[in-house]
């Protein structure tokens, strides 16, 4: 029987190879949530590159906020990250849930990352 890690893994091995095929060059906007905080990069593959990144743990972030680990958190980060992308020159991304589900934070800073200006 496959551990949970395990299971995640595998889960996130799907999840990139299918944005690899269906990326069509555009950079990735790749998500990491721990129990504590949750951390968004856009990383340009081509280059092995990251070009912007914004996390909860930022002074400026953490100060407005209660915790990093709830919904308010994650939509405050998607907000930030499409802030940078866009001053980056960045408008189309792919997104990178990881081996996450598309529900919750991921899904809160997804939205938050569209209603910035990010096409994905």
């Amino acid at each position: 029987m496959l551990s949970n890690r395990e299971l995640f893994d595998r889960r996130k091995t799907r999840t990139r190879a299918a944005i690899r095929r269906n990326s069509g060059g555009r950079v990735r906007l790749s998500v990491f949530r721990s129990s504590k905080h949750i951390y968004a990069q856009v990383i340009d593959d081509g280059g092995g590159v990251t070009l912007v990144a914004a996390s909860s743990l930022e002074k400026a972030v953490r100060e407005r906020l209660k915790t990093g680990a709830d919904r308010a958190a994650a939509s405050e980060i998607g907000k930030l990250i499409a802030a940078r992308a866009i001053e980056a020159g960045i408008r189309e991304v792919v997104f990178d849930r990881g081996g996450y589900r598309y529900h919750g934070r991921v899904e809160a800073l997804a939205a938050a990352a569209r209603e910035g200006g990010l096409s994905f």
